[in-house]
């Protein structure tokens, strides 16, 4: 199995097939010092896809979107919590 990313958010497993519409930010999140979605198709390398496991990783696909979503809502949390403690220090 070839695995690459284009920035055409193409994640290509072979010459021919390829998964498409994957966000830079997607392809590029680790978790625990791993790229998640690099390791998941390496680690099924030279295997062949069955529907299930495809449908599996655009799940993953998904998940990591949402993730990506929730962690900058919390973020944003995080710096109005972060000021509004400043803010009672100084008072």
């Amino acid at each position: 199995m070839m695995i690459d990313y284009e920035e055409k958010k193409r994640v290509y497993i072979n010459n021919n097939q390829y998964f498409t519409n994957v966000l830079p930010e997607v392809w590029n999140y680790y978790i625990g010092g791993y790229q998640v979605l690099f390791k998941w198709l390496k680690d099924r390398n030279g295997k062949y896809l069955n529907s299930e496991e495809i449908n599996h990783y655009l799940k993953v696909i998904e998940a990591l979107k949402q993730t990506i979503k929730i962690q900058e809502k919390i973020d944003s949390y995080y710096l109005m919590i972060e000021k509004s403690i400043l803010s009672i220090k100084n008072d």
